[in-house]
């Protein structure tokens, strides 16, 4: 999935509110020498981060917003469900979950009969049936785990697919640098870990000696792994390989006797697997590793994968690590933890009780009208595309027109049948919320590809593109200014919502998406003129963003963030193509003193304001694949040419670009 944001607007202009509060600008800064700080250098001076954030923005107040929100439903259907079963399921949770005394007093127990069946381990053919085990129990997903996915050859059907893991940190690279940073959070995660064991009995000695073989085995398995750059290859992570073929390439590992534990109904033919030659490492150290060694490893991921269902103990050591990744000051509150968990467990009941309340039908109609215009307005532009052969134009558009659109919330709820919800055991109640989702998942194999279900649930602030889905997807958080207002003009609702629009769409067509046919399946319908000369137009994408510097010596990775700076580029030029059909976008005429096409490019600038812990930043950079907020700004408009002319950028200003060396994609 690639995910961002999005809206829709109509000409009602609000007397009562500014969309563009000069006092959040600082018109100090030429517009044509940081845009990102002309328009938000006074925001982002006037709100700093709050201690329970890493960053605070745009999306973290809508963020706030929607868990204030479900804390409201959630603390009223505990203590007030009357005869609605969805209200009492949840409110049972978050009572079991807001519990903290009863979860204090049990302290590690949850979790200590699995420590013990690990600790009696004798052999490797017990060690792989209590990978497993515990996988299939939903208790930890430790090493590598066998799912079921959408085939990206034949998206009609779900397969068993094999992906890189086992790993703790956000990146491999966190093992495998060896600047000042990295050695930093190494020698912190060993007293992580250490810190973790010693609260489940374990000696010092013990411990420490378990920290240093968990961060070797893990950083075996780091250095096997495809780099995140590598993993942008859709085709490169297809491999289909037959039984016989996974048997020798890991005859230790992937056994019959392991898959059918895992709760596979049958062996299959062959399996999806991401990195084949990850697989193979992964079965020499599964061979190699010792039997202490191993009991180590899988009681780690048993503590790490439960810590935020236990103690408080575990859950500020878990904590305290974060602060290292981070820069996080304090713990978020449990109640904002909670509610997130539960959102998360249980997304599509609190989600009924969250649109009924929080999302009105007009908002959904209104969203779909300005879909439909955005669409129509990329067919235009690519009817128009100078660098595009008709062969290919066609199956662009077929493409396009395919897309299936979902807006605000699912139009089949799940109703989770099976999951067991108790008011006094919250992480029983975990437990059997995610055994389920792990027996739905195994489910697929049997039934068809449900195309009405959502990846993201409806107080999510975000969006996302389906490749294998070709849909685009907005969920009700979004919607809200100053991404969305229906009584905004519209310029700010085309320079916000539809942008984002405008941003999903492309990725149908970025790097990866456009790899991706009408239906959805991984196929190549580019003639290879037209695949050649998109490749250098994404090459000055990359290039672009390589030049820009973050923190220190850190640059943006051009092509880890490729596909988001691409849909950021397309989503911007589709969006103001589509305002400049609207009345005010041919008039032209200001509002507060800015035009039209001033209030369009300003609101961009708006949406994407947001504040940053250094830490936080530095992580990103390597786990993030969407560029920072200022150059997710500042970045596409140095390529277009209405914004020049919006605030007459001269050859002078910092931001300039001659118009030759201007990329245009879509």
């Amino acid at each position: 999935m690639f995910n961002i944001l999005m809206v829709f607007v109509f000409p009602v202009f609000s007397q009562q509110k500014k969309f563009i509060d000069p006092t959040n600008m600082d018109q100090s800064v030429k517009p044509g020498d940081n845009f990102y700080l002309y328009v938000n250098g006074n925001w982002l001076k006037n709100n700093t981060i709050p201690a329970s954030k890493t960053s605070w923005g745009s999306f973290a107040e809508l963020t706030e917003e929607s868990v204030n929100a479900l804390r409201e439903l959630l603390e009223e259907s505990s203590k007030h469900p009357g005869t609605s079963t969805i209200a009492r399921r949840v409110g049972d949770f978050y009572t079991s979950a807001m519990d903290s005394l009863a979860i204090e007093k049990k302290g590690y127990l949850p979790i200590k009969p699995f420590l013990d069946k690990i600790n009696n381990l004798k052999s490797k053919t017990e060690v792989l049936n209590m990978i497993a085990w515990l996988r299939a129990n939903a208790i930890s997903s430790p090493f590598i785990n066998l799912n079921v996915r959408q085939d990206s050859r034949n998206v009609s059907r779900y397969i068993i697919g094999i992906g890189q893991g086992g790993t703790s940190l956000p990146d491999r690279d966190y093992y495998i640098k060896n600047d000042n940073r990295s050695r930093q959070i190494q020698y912190a995660f060993m007293a992580f870990v250490m810190k973790m064991f010693t609260l489940t009995g374990e000696t010092d000695i013990n411990s420490k000696m378990n920290a240093q073989n968990i961060l070797d085995f893990e950083t075996i398995l780091a250095k096997a792994q495809l780099s995140r750059v590598e993993m942008r290859d859709p085709v490169k992570l297809y491999n289909m390989l037959s039984m016989a073929t996974i048997r020798k390439t890991a005859p230790h590992y992937i056994t019959n006797d392991y898959i059918k534990k895992l709760g596979f109904q049958k062996i299959p033919d062959s399996i999806v697997v991401t990195s084949p030659s990850f697989l193979a490492v992964a079965d020499s150290v599964f061979q190699n590793l010792s039997l202490d060694s191993w009991k180590a490893y899988l009681k780690w991921n048993v503590i790490k994968d439960n810590a935020p269902y236990l103690s408080s103990d575990f859950v500020n050591s878990s904590f305290q690590f974060n602060q290292v990744l981070t820069g996080q000051k304090e713990l978020s509150p449990r109640w904002q933890r909670m509610s997130n968990l539960i959102d998360k467990q249980l997304g599509d009941l609190l989600g009924q009780l969250y649109v009924q309340k929080h999302f009105k039908p007009e908002a959904k109609k209104r969203m779909g009208e300005l879909v439909k215009n955005m669409q129509e307005t990329f067919a235009e532009r690519i009817k128009q595309l100078d660098w595009m052969s008709d062969e290919t134009k066609l199956r662009a558009l077929q493409k396009l027109n395919a897309y299936v659109n979902k807006i605000g919330y699912a139009d089949k709820w799940k109703d989770y049948i099976g999951i067991v919800i108790t008011k006094d055991d919250f992480i029983a109640n975990v437990r059997s919320s995610l055994t389920w989702q792990y027996k739905d998942m195994l489910g697929r194999l049997n039934r068809s590809v449900d195309k009405s279900e959502w990846g993201m649930t409806p107080p999510t602030v975000n969006a996302y593109y389906s490749p294998q889905r070709n849909e685009i997807v907005f969920p009700a958080g979004i919607l809200r200014f100053p991404f969305f207002d229906p009584n905004a003009d519209d310029a700010i609702n085309y320079g916000g919502i539809a942008a984002v629009i405008g941003h999903e769409m492309t990725h149908g067509f970025d790097d990866q998406g456009r790899q991706y046919d009408y239906d959805g399946n991984l196929l190549d319908w580019w003639t290879v003129s037209d695949a050649d000369k998109f490749k250098m137009k994404a090459d000055e994408v990359v290039a672009q963003y390589n030049g820009f510097t973050v923190l220190d010596t850190l640059h943006v990775n051009g092509k880890l963030t490729l596909g988001e700076n691409i849909a950021d580029l397309g989503g911007l030029s589709i969006a103001y193509a589509a305002f400049k059909k609207t009345d005010q976008g041919k008039n032209g005429d200001p509002i507060d003193g800015f035009t039209p096409d001033q209030r369009f490019f300003i609101n961009w600038a708006q949406i994407w304001r947001n504040n940053m812990l250094p830490e936080t930043v530095a992580q990103r950079i390597l786990t993030d694949n969407h560029s920072p907020s200022t150059h997710r700004t500042n970045g596409p408009l140095t390529n277009f040419d209405a914004w020049y002319k919006a605030f007459n950028i001269q050859e002078t200003d910092k931001m300039y670009k001659a118009p030759a060396l201007r990329t245009r994609i879509w």
